[in-house]
């Protein structure tokens, strides 16, 4: 009974802000603005797609601790550490959206994030990691630096992967049905997909950007699930494996990162570069555009289900990826 109550607040809930968007996004004044150069929109857009995702995310813990639901048997030093970090990754990356920070703070700060929740939360670790096809398990000397290399990069991944509507939210979606089918917290992330369902909409219609700050708050949310499911399930997602689903964000993310510094350019400035950026060069349409995209994400997971070895995975996505950029019509 608990739970069909969660579900009802959560979806009113939702609801109430698709239905009354316009006159909150008003009120909040998070808006982002065109300037004919990396941002093409012709009008501002809303920034707060991130701010509905947090107030979601509170709301689904709290009912779900509250009521005690058995399905949601977090530890708490874990789930106090992980709104803690989700919190500051978002108004890291919503001070970027208002601001435009540089590079070098920006990171400095996601750097600091991260150890202190880390130092304060050791829940959130990860001292070693088992590959798919190795029998050996690898530990880590200094599993803190892993894990904020680790956070930071999936951060930027995950804000570069969200340059045109849909698919950022697409993609996340994905992975959500992912840890739903593994059975990993099943309530939790159905209920995050409502939330995600209705941005979809409002994104679909350019009325909603999740902004830095969603995307970085994304980023938290899916590596620290990672995290637990690696560190409490029997059927968890080995090393690799989470590679593999993680691989488009990853390759395009390296990709950019290394074509910038070989253009003498800062690997974290803008460019019309992604993936998307070529795919919808020679589509023209942004729906086929993203077809395309998340295809190409879905692909390499779907594999894993056929039990292919993942580097063999790998190998052939890297390829495929490799010959879709090659067709892009404009010079780097």
């Amino acid at each position: 009974m608990e739970i069909y109550f969660i579900f009802l607040f959560i979806t009113v809930f939702n609801l109430i802000v698709f239905f009354k968007f316009e006159i909150i996004s008003q009120n909040l004044t998070f808006f982002d603005k065109p300037d004919g150069k990396l941002k093409k929109h012709l009008k501002p857009v809303s920034l707060i797609g991130g701010l509905i995702i947090l107030i979601n995310l509170y709301l689904i813990i709290f009912f779900l601790s509250l009521l005690n639901i058995k399905n949601f048997a977090v530890e708490n030093n874990f789930i106090f550490g992980f709104i803690l970090l989700s919190t500051l990754f978002y108004l890291i990356g919503l001070v970027d959206d208002l601001k435009n920070l540089s590079p070098n703070i920006k990171l400095i700060l996601l750097f600091i994030s991260i150890v202190i929740v880390i130092y304060y939360f050791p829940s959130i670790n990860l001292e070693h990691i088992k590959i798919s096809f190795f029998k050996n398990v690898i530990y880590f000397k200094y599993s803190e630096i892993f894990l904020v290399i680790a956070f930071a990069l999936l951060a930027n991944a995950m804000n570069m992967f969200d340059g045109i509507n849909l698919q950022l939210i697409l993609f996340t979606s994905f992975l959500f049905i992912i840890f739903i089918l593994k059975g990993f917290l099943p309530i939790f992330f159905t209920l995050l997909l409502i939330c995600l369902i209705f941005l979809a909409i409002l994104n679909y219609k350019n009325k909603v950007f999740l902004g830095d700050g969603g995307a970085y708050l994304i980023s938290v949310i899916v590596g620290c699930s990672f995290i637990y499911q690696y560190n409490n399930l029997s059927n968890f997602f080995y090393g690799d494996e989470v590679f593999v689903i993680l691989i488009i964000p990853a390759i395009d993310m390296l990709r950019l990162f290394f074509m910038r510094v070989i253009k003498k350019k800062s690997p974290f400035k803008g460019d019309l570069n992604h993936l998307h950026h070529i795919v919808n060069n020679f589509t023209k349409n942004d729906n086929l555009t993203v077809l395309i995209t998340i295809s190409l994400c879905i692909f390499p997971t779907l594999l894993l289900i056929f039990n292919i070895e993942t580097y063999i995975i790998l190998l052939l996505t890297i390829l495929i990826y490799f010959c879709l950029i090659s067709y892009r019509r404009f010079k780097i």
